[in-house]
């Protein structure tokens, strides 16, 4: 099969959200669900190209147990999105996920607000890069388009960036226009420092074509809008129903 213009990765993160509503404190219960390993399957099967997830230091989704029975158990690539903490590169190293994704955590978000200072946190993030990928993970950094920012992940060893999408989500108009405008020069500096480009937060079936005109995209990774979709449609056609939107970029 040829391989398409632009691969998706799922987040299942608010999959397990609902799992917590209610067996937060019974992890072991029989009847805890719903399974965070059936809805990566289930994604997979649509055509998914990998599954994210996002350990937070708070474990107020997935917990060390769900990232190792997907990494055990899935039959794409697993991406674990991370904050730079001891405690979360370890597990990473022991679950050796293929994709590590950096982002910034704030105890006090309900998800992830903004990108990640890389300037500002070189060398801390540099040991980290280098430790997990001496271990065989990838690893990008999840930033704002900010053309610092790309030369900052391109310094400390950085193979990926994942650009923050979600301003341009959550504007019309010009600024919107202004926002992708932003997103084409971080992609076009990106890709001539040797970075891989991805994207996400944010990210519908709806505005999915007003990035379009960003070119070098690799890989986007959407969580939310396809969890929500399928409590309407299911997750399975959830997932095409994306992966056709995604099927015009570039054409």
């Amino acid at each position: 099969m040829p391989q398409p213009n632009l691969l998706l990765g799922v987040n299942i993160d608010h999959v397990v959200t609902l799992r917590q509503a209610r067996y937060r404190t019974l992890p072991d219960s029989p009847n805890a669900e719903p399974s965070v390993l059936a809805a990566a399957l289930a994604a997979e099967a649509a055509g998914a190209h990998s599954i994210t997830v996002h350990l937070r230091a708070d474990r107020r989704h997935i917990q060390d147990a769900d990232v190792f029975l997907l990494r055990k158990n899935i039959g794409t690539k697993l991406n674990l999105e991370m904050g730079n903490t001891r405690e979360i590169l370890e597990i990473a190293l022991k679950a050796r996920p293929d994709f590590v994704c950096m982002v910034p955590e704030n105890r006090e978000e309900v998800t992830t607000e903004g990108g990640l200072d890389v300037a500002g946190q070189r060398e801390a993030l540099r040991s980290t890069v280098k430790a997990l990928s001496d271990n065989g993970t990838r690893v990008s950094m999840f930033i704002d388009p900010d053309l610092d920012q790309v030369r900052a992940s391109a310094e400390i060893g950085a193979a990926m960036i994942e650009l923050h999408t979600g301003t341009f989500a959550n504007h019309t108009g010009a600024e919107r226009a202004a926002e992708v405008a932003r997103l084409r020069a971080a992609a076009e500096l990106g890709q001539s420092l040797g970075l891989q480009i991805n994207a996400g937060h944010g990210l519908t079936t709806k505005n999915l074509p007003d990035l379009w005109p960003v070119p070098h995209l690799a890989e986007l990774n959407i969580g939310h809008h396809i969890v929500s979709r399928a409590v309407f449609i299911g997750l399975q056609e959830a997932v095409r129903e994306m992966l056709a939107v995604m099927a015009t970029y570039g054409k």
